[in-house]
């Protein structure tokens, strides 16, 4: 026998023998303390993997985006993966079997990032490293000492923070990982609103401008002193910095082709941030054909209602009527967000009839800070709203027409409701923080289409605005691919966007310069919306009269965010546990 080989059989037969006398409450011990380590190994980072990127907030020091901070991290990873070896998942509860399931892809999922180009494209058309950086602040709450003495340490490191992310965006520049240049041609304007004279007119100042009675007025005017200082010699010349590199080395250097697919590499990325976004195996071409198929289907529902009410023109001439008529919109923030608001209410009427599972967690409308319409969840302390962000800078790209369909999307009962329920779960810290796109935009789109069942949409034009909201997400599956995987030039897009939405123009415009930017993210929303409404479809199907439209959604919410094989696995699980209960 060689001499190496009898230690690897030792090494075998211990192995074995772990198993062999493995216990369901040894197995559930293993794998609570890889949880418990990796958890812990996340907070210490300050970085969560596959976390919605617009929950960014400050903890003390900020995360290492260093090179050799990645490599930490890979390796960690790798020893995460290594020791699930360990579990014998059978032995798990069949709670736990989900949650090993949801890690165990989870780490293979963040193996693969490693291997990608993501950290060479920090920046996409809307955000930002820096645009995150600067929304933190209204993300948080500021409530006691602890919680400003982090915030000082967090303004006190953002010039390496910072760095880092220069260093990886000069050896984009070098290796031709750059942003497309019409796409990005005005972002500079995203770094330089931050270059303040004053700095109490910087976002960063408003943690200090209301800070809580209970704090002494000693350390109230320390906390002040030092913010001021860090703001106006730290941060403001270090967006200085960002705005002299990005327009004197990185735009000077931007790319000519607006497809991800003409940098090196970037047919096999595209490829990637595909199964990446919509958690399924599926192809460019598919999702394309899908798209395709989709928008034919919803422009059919579109016509009717132009029918309906009576216009007298085609489908173009609609879509300018809506786009250029006043009626359609307001020139009021506040009116904006009051109308947001009751709509909000009038549909939080209608929730315990079609879920038996209510979140706690309430949540704000306010102004976005940077422009765009979004929700940022609570941070799951207790302590912090979730927030539902209006674009009311430019309120001729937010026509009221569509306000009820985006309402149920980023709050009740889309992502609020979806992201407050997962928080309120009792289940593995790390799934409270999860975000999956398929999923999370799924459930967004799906709850627009739920509204109209629901009741609501009952002026033709916000019906007509909610199937424009739908054949946009249709749309997007043909413009991202065309774009990365077709070749298609910008206006093309552009072309395909504004003849099949009512979006206004601007937005059109701004969306597929998102599309460009930020490959694969935009095919998410249809796609796990579709899969969805057969799954819904499939329950009623074999469940007839005995299906529940209410245990339906409590059981798609109540695992927090999943991908979407996992989802269609447990939603058959639960699907044949209902027609065991019927015999």
């Amino acid at each position: 026998m060689p001499t190496n080989t009898l230690p690897r059989l030792i090494f075998l037969l211990s192995f074995y023998a772990l198993f062999a006398q493995a216990t369901p409450d040894t197995n559930t011990k293993i794998f609570q303390q890889i949880l418990d380590e990796h958890w812990q190994h996340e907070n210490r980072e300050q970085l969560f993997f596959r976390n919605d990127p617009d929950a960014f907030r400050m903890n003390g020091k900020l995360p290492d985006m260093s090179q050799q901070g990645r490599e930490r991290r890979q390796k960690f990873n790798q020893k995460i993966i290594q020791r699930l070896a360990e579990v014998d998942v059978s032995q798990l509860s069949e709670n736990q079997q989900v949650t090993y399931k949801l890690f165990a892809y989870e780490r293979q999922a963040e193996a693969k990032s490693y291997q990608q180009l993501d950290r060479y494209f920090p920046l996409n058309y809307y955000s930002g490293y820096h645009s995150y950086f600067a929304g933190a602040p209204a993300n948080m709450s500021f409530l006691t000492s602890e919680d400003y003495e982090n915030y000082l340490v967090s303004l006190a490191d953002f010039p390496r923070y910072n760095q880092e992310f220069i260093d990886d965006l000069t050896e984009a520049v070098k290796k031709g990982y750059v942003h497309y240049c019409e796409t990005f041609r005005n972002y500079d304007k995203s770094i330089s609103k931050h270059i303040v004279k004053n700095v109490e007119d910087s976002v960063f100042w408003a943690p200090l401008a209301n800070i809580p009675t209970n704090i002494t007025q000693q350390n109230k005017l320390h906390y002040q002193q030092k913010a001021k200082q860090l703001i106006r010699d730290e941060v403001i010349p270090e967006y200085q910095k960002f705005y002299d590199f990005f327009t004197q080395q990185y735009m000077p250097n931007c790319r000519k082709k607006a497809g991800i697919s003409s940098v090196d590499g970037g047919s096999e990325y595209y490829k990637y941030l595909i199964e990446y976004y919509t958690t399924t195996d599926l192809s460019a071409e598919q999702i394309h054909q899908i798209g395709l198929d989709e928008v034919a289907r919803i422009k059919k529902d579109m016509l009717t209602i132009i029918d309906d009410v009576g216009f007298q023109g085609n489908f173009n001439e609609f879509i300018a009527f809506l786009r250029s008529d006043e009626q359609f919109y307001t020139d009021s923030a506040l009116d904006m967000i009051e109308k947001a608001s009751y709509i909000s209410r009038k549909m939080a009427g209608q929730l315990p009839k079609w879920f038996s599972v209510l979140p706690r967690t309430t949540f704000d409308i306010k102004s976005s800070p940077n422009g765009g319409a979004y929700y940022v969840a609570s941070d799951g302390s207790g302590t912090t709203a979730g927030t539902y962000f209006l674009d009311t800078q430019d309120l001729q790209s937010q026509p009221l027409y569509t306000l009820e369909a985006l309402t149920f999307h980023e709050a009740e009962p889309g992502h609020h409701f979806q992201s407050s329920i997962a928080q309120e779960i009792d289940m593995a810290n790390f799934r409270k923080k999860l975000y999956h796109s398929a999923y999370g935009e799924g459930w967004g789109l799906y709850s627009e289409r739920l509204g109209k069942e629901m009741g609501f949409y009952q002026d033709p034009y916000s019906d007509f605005g909610r199937l424009t909201y739908e054949a946009w997400r249709a749309c997007r599956l043909v413009v991202d691919t065309g774009i990365h995987a077709k070749s298609w030039t910008r206006q093309q897009a552009i072309d395909y966007l504004a003849e099949n939405t009512a979006l206004s123009m601007s937005d059109v415009v701004g969306q597929i310069d998102r599309y460009i930017s930020w490959p694969a993210q935009a095919l998410s929303y249809k796609i796990g919306e579709l899969k969805i409404v057969e799954l819904r479809e499939l329950a009623q199907t074999q469940l007839g009269e005995q299906f529940d439209v209410r245990k339906f959604h409590d059981q798609i919410l109540k695992n927090g965010s999943l991908p979407l094989d996992l989802l269609e696995q447990l939603s058959k699980d639960w699907i044949s546990e209902q027609k065991a209960k019927q015999h």
